[in-house]
């Protein structure tokens, strides 16, 4: 059993590569935040501050592809915590456009929001 998990864990690990633009989102009712980093973590840009309408998704998109191109991304990995049902329509108009859309465990989200800066603190754009 243990062997399955450890295959399991490698292949998301080993899904990321050099070319993976990887954007986190919060998700809140009305204004979700986006940020990007790269394969190392290392923060890509400026932060994507949208709406949850057909505007603010549009916005997030031309935002990605921007930065897809500036730093020569050819594939993009998209994470959000899964919060109350406000993450559904993100993730029905990212799928409707090929986007890979990874949920996170809202339990690992916090341990790493302390790890970022050693303060328990929440915070949309942290």
């Amino acid at each position: 059993m243990k062997y399955k998990m450890k295959q399991k864990q490698n292949q998301r690990i080993t899904r990321i590569t050099e070319e993976t633009l990887v954007i986190g989102a919060d998700i809140a009712k009305k204004i979700h935040v986006a940020r990007a980093v790269d394969f190392r973590g290392i923060e890509l840009g400026k932060d994507c501050v949208f709406h949850n309408d057909q505007e603010g998704l549009t916005k997030l998109v031309t935002w990605m592809k921007e930065l897809q191109e500036v730093h020569l991304k050819t594939d993009i990995v998209f994470g959000i915590e899964p919060t109350g049902h406000y993450w559904f329509p993100l993730a029905a108009f990212l799928q409707a456009r090929d986007i890979k859309i990874v949920i996170v465990n809202p339990h690992h989200v916090n341990k790493s929001k302390e790890l970022e800066d050693n303060s328990p603190t929440k915070s949309d754009y942290k």
